[in-house]
């Protein structure tokens, strides 16, 4: 399997790195995946400094995959779909509508509030999760994990990172 670089950016305006739960979450499955986790950044619920940070990533050679959590939501102060959607090249449409599918499963109806998304930009593929735990727990587990894998058949994301510069 190959191994990635996975960036994860707590979206939140009340979190610290003590008191973040989601991102411990995710960087013990991505690890436990095979992956590496170099860093996880914190930024407050504000589209341009979401989309600085998210940026900075993109032009960073040593990163494969950003992985945002939090911001997705219908409140005025969630914009992390708003901040990532215009830095994209292509969107991945499927991803949102399988979480979102595979979330109604567990809490019905109030899938809708989520707007969960995954791209590429600049060859490199960016996943925007809800700040929960149990949503970034199930977008990794059920869905990403998955995608990451080279291993998985028939298809998988990672097979097709060379060719996203074509």
């Amino acid at each position: 399997m190959k191994k990635l670089n996975i960036i994860i950016i707590i979206v939140s305006d009340t979190r610290t790195t003590t008191t973040d739960k989601s991102g411990k979450v995710l960087k013990k499955s991505i690890v436990e995946s095979g992956h590496s986790v170099p860093d996880i950044k914190i930024v407050t619920d504000d589209i341009f400094k979401i989309r600085h940070l998210v940026s900075q990533y993109l032009i960073d050679d040593d990163i494969d995959v950003i992985i945002t959590s939090g911001g997705t939501g219908i409140t005025g102060r969630d914009g992390t779909p708003e901040a990532v959607r215009v830095l994209l090249d292509k969107e991945i449409e499927g991803f949102g509508e399988l979480f979102r599918s595979i979330s109604y499963q567990k809490i019905k109806t109030s899938s809708l509030q989520s707007r969960a998304l995954a791209g590429v930009a600049n060859s490199k593929f960016i996943f925007v999760l809800p700040g929960s735990v149990d949503a970034c727990s199930t977008a990794w587990k059920e869905i990403i994990q998955f995608q990451l894998n080279s291993e998985t058949r028939p298809c998988n994301l990672v097979m097709l990172m060379p060719r996203l510069k074509e």
